[in-house]
């Protein structure tokens, strides 16, 4: 008698388990929503940083060629400070955002799990057209992933390459001679072309971040048609 009540019992579990499932993936597709629209608006500081970083790279140079070509040794002094400052300051901000964007490799690596658990789940409970949108789920999860992951090392090898400028500037600060002023010069340059790209980095980063909202939203509106 008892095992006849407790099979009545968990037939009884079934259906509320089936329901319980789906709903549980909602709720974490909204998550993952607000953290895209989190990574999107940082993305967007980011990118405003960025372009007053440009446009302070910019007047270095300016500056620099002006004083170079007037024979000012006080002035460029004052700006040999200014680009060391401008350095440390540029390394700063990039230690943060290997941070971030390890964090944002991280968060995608889960999904990436999640979303192979939900496939497997999907292909025992015999449900061959959830397992199929799962499936195209989980490509688009291992797209992130490979994405956040590129991002998290060009990020490292720009913070190398900006300390090897910070070197190499620091070893010329106060030298007036013309072969050192040359490659002051050079290292501003090359400055101005880092600055560039992080801005083109920054709107293809925006870019890849409203694409995820997009797909996690589609994912919320296909769990509630699917929803038992």
């Amino acid at each position: 008698m008892k095992i006849k009540s407790l099979v009545f019992a968990v037939s009884g579990l079934i259906p509320a388990l089936a329901l319980a499932q789906p709903r549980g993936e909602v709720r974490q597709d909204k998550r993952e929503v607000r953290q895209d629209k989190r990574e999107v608006r940082q993305d967007q500081r980011q990118l405003a940083d960025d372009r007053r970083d440009a446009q302070r790279f910019a007047v270095l140079l300016r500056d620099f060629d002006q004083a170079r070509a007037s024979g000012q040794p006080a002035a460029i002094a004052s700006i040999d400070q200014r680009v060391q400052g401008a350095i440390a300051g540029e390394i700063n901000e990039s230690n943060r955002e290997i941070v971030q964007k390890g964090a944002e490799a991280a968060r995608s690596q889960s999904e990436v799990g999640r979303s192979r658990r939900e496939v497997g789940r999907d292909v025992g409970r015999g449900q061959p057209v959830r397992a199929a949108d799962d499936r195209r789920d989980l490509r688009d999860d291992r797209r992130d992933v490979n994405d956040d992951r590129r991002d998290a090392r060009r990020e490292s090898i720009d913070n190398n390459r900006l300390r090897d400028l910070q070197s190499q500037y620091a070893a010329l600060a106060g030298r007036f001679d013309p072969p050192s002023m040359e490659r002051k010069r050079a290292v501003l340059v090359t400055l101005n072309g880092l600055a560039a790209a992080e801005l083109a980095g920054d709107h293809k980063e925006i870019r890849e971040d409203r694409r995820e909202t997009r797909e996690d939203r589609r994912e919320i509106r296909e769990d509630r048609r699917q929803r038992p």
